[in-house]
């Protein structure tokens, strides 16, 4: 086959390049034992009064991760955190400008350990199982998210970068419980975790709590990456 002047092809094919590409970030917390994603009021008048994901055009120089980094960052003044693609939506009329093919990214922050620096069109924390009726197919695409974080955190330990540096079973149990929408054993959680020998006993007790102080763990990544071709396998 004979090939294609570069001029020829792009003549073939202009017509292709009428639409755009966008990220969209959905930003998962834990806080008050809840699991909770971080949103933002649309500033557009066709979804006046709703929520929406962080998002924004990708640019033509940048890369899709690059995009999502630098809308993170902009938007929240976060950086430096856990983030993974996800899926892509390319509904026709999804967005009301015109064609806008989206690539969905998640990523896991620490709530207590990361304020937010940018406060603008409202931009707040709502728990997961809360949110409804958002602008666009955000919805969809948050229930995409959610879905690929609960079998994410069964097969890898991505959940401990939603705790703090220093945590409790019982917090770990909670996120766990959050994340997967169901209730678990607390003698047969423990023994598996404790099992996996990835725990280490800081020989700390939780302080300035309304219950009876906890012991308090941290999660031993360096012996995991060392593990990294074992599976985790949580398997509740």
């Amino acid at each position: 086959m004979q090939a294609k002047n570069i001029n020829v092809h792009y003549t073939e094919i202009q017509h292709y390049f009428k639409m755009a590409i966008s990220v969209d970030c959905v930003i998962f917390g834990f806080d008050d034992d809840e699991l909770k994603v971080l949103l933002i009021k649309s500033d557009l008048n066709e979804f006046k009064g709703q929520w929406s994901l962080l998002g924004d055009i990708v640019r033509p120089e940048e890369e899709l991760d690059e995009a999502a980094y630098r809308i993170l960052k902009s938007r929240t003044g976060l950086d430096q955190v856990y983030m993974e693609q996800v899926h892509t939506f390319g509904a026709v009329h999804r967005h009301p400008a015109g064609r806008v093919i989206t690539v969905a990214y998640y990523s896991l922050v620490n709530i207590e350990q990361n304020i937010l620096r940018k406060h603008s069109n409202e931009l707040q924390w709502h728990a997961v199982k809360d949110v409804k009726d958002m602008a666009f197919d955000h919805q969809d695409i948050l229930l995409s998210c959610y879905e690929r974080l609960k079998h994410k955190v069964i097969e890898q330990p991505v959940g401990f970068n939603l705790l703090p540096k220093k945590f409790s079973l019982r917090e770990l149990q909670n996120l766990y419980e959050a994340i997967l929408d169901v209730k678990l054993d607390r003698r047969n959680f423990r023994k598996k975790f404790l099992s996996m020998d990835l725990l280490v006993d800081l020989n700390e007790d939780e302080k300035d709590v309304k219950h009876r102080p906890a012991r308090l763990y941290k999660f031993n990544f360096e012996k995991f990456d060392q593990r990294k071709r074992r599976y985790f396998g949580i398997g509740f």
